[in-house]
């Protein structure tokens, strides 16, 4: 940790002052370094209210060509892997990387603070990384964040130049009180060592769940769904019965998003405390999707409260959510959409009677920097908000920066990858080069198996749904056996959204044991071919050396014979 160069730069009175750890010391803050054990901890201590502006550390740490980067996406969705010099990263290219058209593209991703450098080499990863050598993969070499409440943490490396800075972002925080800007952890070892030591270090307990298999609405119908839809999958399910534990109804059920105790009378007649009545009929935990922080711009809750919304300093609403016509987001400072929230999240959980709560679309409460605070420290408390109004029920984390994802634990378990789209490759928006946050099979099972360490030790890793149905649909028997091999190794959140109604016997046989949850133990993912193919090393329950390999483009690979089955048509 030595070897770090500190720079940290704050604004008085019009003027910017910088503190290096050289020069400590300022008219109106100093710095404060202290490293030990592995461990550089930064904090700054005002002596006026000041303004801060960047925060970086910087070393030099030449890359040789054997060694793979691992750059953590920044929220949910947004695609992560390990990259080599040659490897150029996704992000929102240069053409619109301008403020006035790349909102939209920007909208969910980290456009608005981390620079999206696309030179090949030129890597960006949140909250944590890890530097791995193919050529001896025994052990890595990994600098984690311990602190996201202060600012989220990103990590960018000049690969062929051989340089790696840490970045807080920092922007909006002001203050006249200590402020810890880092605390990182640097630590040596095999995979699962490091993670099991970076974990305890953040002192994140295991999950208190330990699987969930079942049913999501939402990649069968989308907003098209009403009670005899629901009702209809949830008993063509009894089959599988003593394979599932829980049953979720995503979006759709609601009028307008924001309006969620305004379910649509037309769809639900009988409203949504008799859908979980049903739910728990059958012996189910019963789920049900939100996106707690947005308000539909048709929304009747927008209509009544246009006050209740984050703006813009120019007074404009800001833009939470490009879906459904457009959404704001509610403010969790400002006392009335609080008490919203509380009461939406009351009758819910505890009238309703629902047991796990989807929250999705979550980073927009943290899109903008604001009341002096960063848009780590907001996202944080966004999120301890959610516990609060939530209780002991189950929360399913979907849309958020990984860093206050992971380090608050407030989730059970959390979407790990983007959307799979109902076509393999994404179709035409999965092939579009405007950010790192689109849905598509391919990048969805990138995630599930680079994103892996954080399965069981964060939360359950939710690698979104695996399909078995013959309709709607634009998947081959291939490619839907990769996707739920891939998600039944590397996730305990295994979901389907089929009616089960079309399932031949060889269906419900293969869904049985893909419910299950995994006796492999991973002990390498690597890319081959020029990144053309993954390629996982396992061993099964008896201790046998098996690959499961895929071609990422096409999905043909190993699957099937890993698993041991293949459905019937």
């Amino acid at each position: 940790m030595n070897e770090y160069r500190f720079t940290f730069t704050y604004g008085f009175s019009g003027r910017t002052y910088a503190l290096t750890a050289e020069s400590p010391t300022s008219p109106y803050a100093d710095a404060v370094i202290d490293r030990a054990d592995g461990r550089v901890r930064v904090t700054i201590r005002p002596k006026a209210f000041i303004a801060f502006e960047t925060a970086e550390l910087t070393k030099s740490r030449p890359f040789a060509d054997s060694e793979r980067f691992f750059g953590n996406g920044y929220q949910s969705w947004s695609t992560s892997r390990e990259y080599a010099k040659g490897d150029r990263q996704p992000g929102v290219p240069a053409p619109l990387d301008r403020d006035f058209i790349k909102g939209l593209p920007g909208i969910s991703s980290d456009v608005f603070f981390c620079p999206q450098d696309s030179a090949p080499g030129h890597i960006r990863s949140h909250c944590y990384t890890y530097i791995k050598d193919v050529e001896n993969p025994g052990k890595i070499a990994f600098c984690g964040s311990l602190n996201e409440r202060t600012g989220f943490t990103w990590f960018s490396a000049d690969l062929p130049a051989g340089s790696i800075t840490v970045h807080k972002d920092v922007e909006g925080v002001e203050t006249a009180d200590e402020y810890e800007l880092f605390d990182l952890i640097e630590l040596r070892g095999s995979f699962d060592e490091v993670f099991d030591a970076y974990f305890a270090a953040l002192g994140v307990g295991k999950p208190r769940v330990d699987h969930l298999s079942g049913y999501t609405s939402w990649y069968n119908y989308f907003q098209k769904i009403d009670q005899n839809i629901i009702l209809r999958d949830l008993n063509d399910m009894d089959p599988v019965r003593e394979h599932v534990n829980i049953f979720q109804v995503d979006d759709g059920y609601e009028t307008f998003v924001g309006d969620w105790l305004d379910p649509n009378p037309k769809k639900f007649p009988d409203g949504m405390a008799h859908v979980a009545k049903k739910i728990h009929d059958k012996g189910y935990m019963a789920g049900i999707w939100l996106a707690p922080f947005n308000l539909q711009i048709k929304s009747r809750t927008f209509r009544d409260h246009p006050d209740w919304i984050i703006r813009t300093k120019n007074g404009k609403p800001l833009l939470g959510c490009a879906g459904w016509g457009g959404a704001y987001t509610m403010d969790i400072y400002k006392e009335e959409p609080r008490e919203y929230i509380r009461h939406f999240f009351d009758v819910i959980l505890n009238e309703w009677g629902y047991d796990m709560v989807k929250l999705d679309f979550l980073y927009s409460q943290c899109q903008i920097p604001r009341n002096g605070k960063s848009r780590g420290q907001i996202m944080c408390e966004g999120l301890d908000f959610l516990r609060e109004c939530c209780g002991d029920k189950l929360i399913l984390g979907c849309g958020v920066p990984i860093g206050p994802a992971i380090t608050t634990g407030v989730f059970d378990a959390c979407r790990v990858t983007c959307d799979v789209s109902l076509q393999y490759n994404g179709g035409i928006i999965g092939k579009l080069p405007i950010n790192a946050e689109l849905p598509s099979a391919i990048y969805s099972m990138t995630n599930s198996v680079f994103r892996r360490q954080l399965n069981g030790r964060a939360f359950l890793n939710d690698p979104d749904v695996f399909f078995l149905r013959y309709k709607n649909l634009k998947f081959n028997m291939e490619q839907k056996m990769t996707l739920a091999t891939v998600n039944h190794i590397f996730g305990d959140v295994l979901f389907v959204s089929d009616d089960m109604a079309e399932y031949t016997d060889a269906d419900f046989e293969a869904v049985k044991k893909l419910y299950g949850k995994s006796d492999f133990t991973v002990e390498d993912v690597n890319y081959v071919d020029g990144n053309k193919k993954i390629v996982v090393s396992l061993r099964d329950a008896a201790g046998r050396q098996k690959m499961l390999w895929f071609s990422i483009a096409s999905g043909f690979g190993s699957a099937s014979e890993i698993i041991g089955l293949m459905t019937s048509r």
